[in-house]
């Protein structure tokens, strides 16, 4: 009950409020991805050699014989990006506590943004002791990737404000769920290839021992296998006439997509140079971005008016696309009192 209390004397929220700091979440959290991915392009993961602070006895940089300058800055520059990562989170927990009415998914998912910040910083400060070892730095990276997508899902919940209902029929959302296995394989194969590679985020730093073009061909296949998935879920989503809303988050999906694969291919063929990998690694989460986008775009919220009458749309089949005997989104026929109590 004390607790009770006291949340309820939050400030509450407004709905436009709350959808600010969900957009914020997921640009923070690309963010962070982003710039860890210049800490290990320039070789930098070691510039602050302790954790949580920089040098020993200093939480900023001190000048040091054996560490470059730019070294110093570059990741003490991230972690202070990590510090704007915890305020957004913690503001979209606040926030979600105070939205009325209070929503659980949309507090669960506020939750998940400081949880995952607390995660991270855990990983980061193993990945720095054990002197970024690549198994450590592989989850550091993947862990950013879920957080991405779980800020997308953040963005719906507190766009959507209340219940939801299935917009396509299950085969369709099968193959969605399909493909975003798919695409975490793809992810979890692309930090293998960079396990292997040169960019370590330190100079001295071991690498996984398995050839980088037997990994890179693996992550390949991998593309082309998603690739197939996305082209699937296009004749897919024309086939049931799917939402303009979900169409036109497909093809944004298409398009980073097809943009990640060419800046792969070509950032293969030039060597892996620095720049274009941390341009992969903001195609990397503008893709899940986008893949989380048109899992959550499978789903709309339920009508007003059905709110009011209890009469939501069942699970098991997606809302009809027309009345009066002409077929739904399932190719079933629908009238105009399916679904509605008889006066």
């Amino acid at each position: 009950m004390a607790r009770s209390s006291l949340l309820d004397r939050l400030p509450v929220t407004p709905p436009v409020l709350m959808r600010r700091l969900a957009v914020a979440a997921v640009v923070a959290q690309i963010g962070i991805a982003v710039t860890g991915s210049v800490v290990r392009v320039t070789g930098s993961g070691l510039g602050c050699p302790t954790w949580p602070q920089c040098n020993p006895g200093s939480i900023v940089p001190v000048a040091h014989p054996e560490l470059l300058p730019l070294h110093q800055w570059v990741e003490f520059g991230n972690r202070l990006l990590a510090v704007v990562v915890v305020l957004v989170s913690g503001a979209c927990l606040l926030a979600a506590l105070g939205a009325r009415p209070r929503r659980t998914r949309l507090v669960w998912l506020a939750a998940a943004m400081p949880l995952g910040v607390v995660a991270q910083a855990v990983i980061g400060g193993i990945t720095v002791l054990v002197g970024l070892a690549w198994w450590s730095v592989m989850p550091h990276f993947l862990a950013s990737i879920v957080l991405v997508w779980l800020a997308v899902e953040l963005v719906a919940e507190a766009r959507d404000g209340g219940p939801t209902t299935r917009v396509v029929p299950r085969h369709v959302r099968g193959l969605v769920i399909t493909s975003t296995v798919v695409l975490g394989a793809l992810l979890v194969a692309g930090t293998l290839v960079t396990s292997a590679g040169p960019h370590a985020g330190d100079a001295a730093t071991p690498r996984l021992d398995i050839g980088v073009p037997t990994l890179a061909q693996l992550h390949a296949d991998l593309l082309f296998a998603y690739l197939g998935m996305v082209v699937g879920l296009g004749f897919a989503l024309w086939a049931t006439k799917a939402p303009a809303r979900l169409r036109r988050r497909y093809w944004w999906l298409v398009g980073v997509v097809l943009a990640q694969g060419a800046l792969g291919g070509i950032q293969y063929g030039l060597g892996v140079p620095e720049a274009l990998v941390s341009l992969h690694v903001l195609g990397a989460a503008l893709v899940t971005a986008a893949a989380a986008a048109v899992w959550t775009a499978t789903r709309a919220p339920v009508p007003a008016d059905d709110r009011v009458t209890g009469d939501v749309p069942p699970e098991s089949a997606p809302p009809p696309a027309a009345v009066d005997g002409t077929p739904g989104t399932d190719g079933a026929p629908v009238h105009a009192s399916a679904g509605r109590p008889e006066s």
